[in-house]
C-alpha cells in the first residue's frame, strides 16, 4: 500500500510540476506583453510632456491621462511609476521632464517624425495615414536605426505635417508661425504646419487639398467660416479646422505664380499640358521619382487611362506611360495646352 501511495503521490507531483511549467510558459508572453504596454504608455506620456514644455504649457496628471487614453483611476499610478523611473518630477505648477525623461522623449519624437518623413517621401504613403503607421514604428526603432534613417533622408528639418524634427544632439527648433485664424486678410502666407489631431478635422483639411508649404491668402473671415485661396482654388474652413493650420510669411525668393496653372491630378483626361514645377515641399525619394519619370520643367504630359477605382492614373510622359497616384500627381503644377496647339 505504501508503494502504491508513493506512486500516486509522485504522479500528482509530476502533474503539478507539469502544470506549473505550462502556466509559466503561458505567463512569460503575457509578462512580455505587459512590459510592451507599459513602455508604450511611458513613451506616449513622454511625448505629451515634451510637447507641452516645448509649447510653453504645463502638463498635469489629467492632461497626461487624456493624452495616453487611460481612465481616471489609473492616471496617478502611471505618473508615480514614471517618477520612480526618474523620467519626470512633480512641482506645484505641474509635471516636468527630468534630463533623462527629456532625452527619452526626444528619441521617441525623433523616431516618429523621421518615420513619417520616410513614409511620405520614400513609400508614398498618403498623408492621412502617416500618423498611425509612425505611431507603431516609433516604439521599435533603436537610436542607431533612427540615426541611419535621418542620414538616408538627408537630415530633413521637418516632418510632413511641418513639425520640427529633433536633432541627434538634442536640439529641437520651435514651431514657426501663427494660427491661420489670427492671420491678416489678403496678406500672403505659407502653411508651415497642420495639426493632425483630432484626426477627423485633419482629414477634412486634407480632403480640401491643403498641405504644408502651400501659399495662401485669407479672403474672408467670419465667426462661422474662413475662405482661403492659393490663386487657383478657394478653400472653405470652419474656425475649428482653420485653427489647426499654422502659417508664416512666405520664404524669401520669388513664389510660384499659379495663375493659369492646375495640379496634374486635376487635368482632364486627354488634355495635354506642360510641366511648370513640382511643389517645393515635396522632397526626398518621392520628388526624385517624379523627376525620374520625366516630369521636369517644360515636359509635356497627358492623362490617358484611369484605374478601375480611378486611382492610380496613367499619364503619357515623353512617349512612355507612367502610373501615378493622385497624391503624387497633385504635387505637380502644369499649364494646360490649347487644343489647337496639342498637335504642335
Amino acid at each position: 500500500m505504501a508503494a502504491v501511495a508513493g506512486q500516486i503521490l509522485a504522479g500528482v507531483l509530476l502533474v503539478l510540476i507539469a502544470g506549473s511549467l505550462a502556466a509559466w510558459a503561458l505567463l512569460r508572453p503575457w509578462r512580455s506583453w505587459r512590459q510592451r504596454q507599459e513602455r508604450s504608455l511611458f513613451e506616449h506620456a513622454l511625448k505629451h510632456l515634451f510637447t507641452r514644455e516645448h509649447g510653453g504649457e504645463d502638463a498635469t496628471v489629467d492632461s497626461v491621462g487624456d493624452a495616453v487614453g487611460i481612465s481616471l483611476n489609473k492616471r496617478q499610478g502611471l505618473v508615480t511609476r514614471m517618477a520612480d523611473a526618474g523620467l519626470l518630477r512633480s512641482a506645484a505648477e505641474g509635471l516636468h521632464l527630468t534630463v533623462e525623461g527629456r532625452q527619452y522623449a526626444l528619441h521617441v519624437i525623433r523616431a516618429h517624425r523621421l518615420w513619417e518623413r520616410y513614409l511620405a517621401d520614400d513609400a508614398n504613403v498618403p498623408m492621412g495615414d502617416l500618423h498611425r503607421a509612425a505611431h507603431r514604428a516609433e516604439h521599435r526603432l533603436t537610436p542607431d536605426e533612427v540615426a541611419a534613417l535621418d542620414a538616408h533622408l538627408g537630415y530633413p528639418p521637418t516632418d510632413p505635417h511641418g513639425d520640427p524634427i529633433p536633432r541627434a544632439t538634442g536640439e529641437c527648433a520651435a514651431l514657426a508661425g501663427m494660427s491661420l485664424t489670427d492671420w491678416p486678410i489678403d496678406k500672403p502666407a505659407c502653411i508651415v504646419h497642420i495639426e493632425d489631431e483630432p484626426e477627423v478635422v485633419f482629414r477634412q483639411i486634407l480632403a480640401q487639398g491643403l498641405r504644408p508649404g502651400q501659399s495662401v491668402r485669407v479672403l474672408e473671415r467670419t465667426p462661422h467660416r474662413m475662405i482661403l485661396t492659393d490663386g487657383v482654388e478657394e478653400y472653405r474652413l470652419a474656425p475649428q479646422a482653420a485653427a489647426q493650420l499654422q502659417v508664416a510669411a512666405p520664404p524669401q525668393g520669388e513664389p510660384l505664380d499659379t495663375h493659369g496653372l492646375v495640379r496634374l491630378s486635376d487635368l482632364p483626361d486627354g488634355r495635354e499640358a506642360e510641366v511648370i514645377a513640382i511643389d517645393e515641399q515635396y522632397r526626398g525619394l518621392g520628388r526624385r521619382r517624379l523627376l525620374d519619370f520625366g516630369l521636369t520643367q517644360g515636359a509635356r504630359v497627358c492623362p490617358e487611362l484611369r484605374g478601375i477605382f480611378r486611382d492610380p492614373r496613367a499619364f503619357r510622359i515623353r512617349g512612355s506611360l507612367v502610373s501615378l497616384r493622385s497624391e503624387q500627381a497633385s504635387r505637380v503644377w502644369v499649364r494646360p495646352i490649347d487644343e489647337s496647339q496639342q498637335a504642335a
